[in-house]
């Protein structure tokens, strides 16, 4: 398998946008990518499209050809892949592959979603169906109540960290006053967070992710290539595991411990031959606070059960030990579903580059993305060294 490595990038804002569609999204992010990366269009070979669940929301499927057809791609092969919340990063790890095994030299990889034309009831419904229908959604099980039963459990096994959840969603928002790209530009307090509006205990409205609107696309190419195309730093793509766990949160071995994210973590890092106190900064599935404090200790940043204490003494802060979600994560930036995954890549991307501007690093070599979907039944998790 050869390397490969990023070579363009491209997002639009994460927001609340009536009156643009997806084709418009698209086509935005979609341009940027291929401009970013210096190339032209007849250079790229094949297109992976990532999208959750617009024939529900938007009445539009075959997004695919529909992508390739809005940028003027021709009559290469248009593949949607879909995985829930961790669509983008499964479509980027497709394309990794296609491009390692030597298929294709330059792929376009891209991620949409449009959401929030839709009332709170359809888009709940929509995403509920990233859970077992049957035996969960149907039952008025929604992700809300579900990863509430997983921070009270977690606060059964290793203490009630609510406090420190709600740091967990103060932090992420003023990373993302510092993203113009972000969703909310807002400062919240602890206080704020802990007396919002109640979604399911112990979560209010502060301790979850947005409904979004948004698209990302990443050109990559192999690496042996990319300086012919690309004036920029390269970045390469030194580890990628995916791995997968049951949907049901019943059948679940653990609720505290994510082991679809434990065993593609494990993967990358075997494959990059690093280990986690070499990542600088790391981009982190944040659907939820407990998740995000969850993530951290599965990620290998923190021992079981400490992760809420590390975020309280500021080690994931933009200037602590391990910088997490300095976009502003799913939490503040936005969760374009379609789209989320690769705007992780976007970010770390941009900071390995030495390109974020007024939330840039200052150690910034190793990036890491995690993005886990349903119940993080399935996760990928990527690592990118600049170059």
């Amino acid at each position: 398998m050869r390397s490969v490595s990023v070579i363009g990038i491209g997002e639009t804002r994460i927001g609340r946008f009536p009156d643009r569609s997806l084709r418009d999204l698209i086509q935005e992010a979609g341009e940027k990518a291929i401009a970013d990366a210096g190339i032209g269009k007849e250079d790229v070979k094949a297109l992976f499209m990532s999208n959750f669940n617009s024939q529900f929301l938007c009445g539009q499927g075959h997004i695919g050809p529909l992508a390739s057809e809005i940028l003027g791609l021709g009559s290469i092969p248009a593949i949607r892949v879909e995985g829930a919340c961790a669509s983008g990063s499964l479509a980027f790890r497709q394309a990794l592959i296609a491009v390692a095994s030597g298929m294709y030299d330059v792929v376009l990889v891209g991620g949409v979603e449009k959401m929030t034309h839709q009332s709170t009831e359809i888009v709940t419904a929509g995403i509920a169906s990233a859970s077992d229908f049957e035996l969960e959604a149907s039952l008025g099980a929604t992700f809300p109540a579900i990863f509430a039963m997983i921070a009270n459990r977690y606060f059964h096994e290793y203490g009630n960290v609510r406090n420190e959840m709600a740091m967990c969603a103060v932090q992420n928002h003023e990373n993302a006053l510092l993203n113009p790209d972000a969703q909310l530009h807002k400062r919240i307090t602890i206080d704020l967070v802990k007396n919002a509006m109640s979604i399911a205990s112990p979560l209010t409205i502060y301790d979850c992710s947005l409904v979004s609107d948004g698209a990302a696309f990443v050109v990559l190419a192999a690496t042996d290539l990319a300086k012919s195309f690309s004036r920029k730093r390269i970045v390469e793509v030194v580890g990628c595991g995916q791995a997968g766990d049951t949907l049901t949160i019943a059948s679940k071995r653990s609720l505290t411990t994510f082991d679809a994210t434990v065993n593609a973590a494990s993967q990358a890092y075997v494959m990059a031959g690093i280990t986690p106190s070499q990542i600088d900064l790391a981009e982190v599935h944040d659907c939820f606070t407990i998740t995000q404090i969850i993530n951290t200790e599965d990620l290998g940043f923190f021992a079981k059960g400490k992760g809420a204490f590390a975020l309280a003494e500021g080690k994931t802060a933009a200037n602590g030990q391990i910088p997490i979600n300095v976009s502003g994560g799913l939490k503040a930036k936005g969760h374009p579903i379609g789209a989320t995954g690769l705007s992780q890549i976007y970010e770390v991307v941009t900071q390995l580059r030495g390109e974020g501007g007024m939330r840039q690093l200052k150690q910034a070599d190793i990036g890491l993305t995690h993005n886990i979907g349903g119940t993080a039944a399935t996760c990928v998790v990527s690592i990118f060294r600049g170059r």
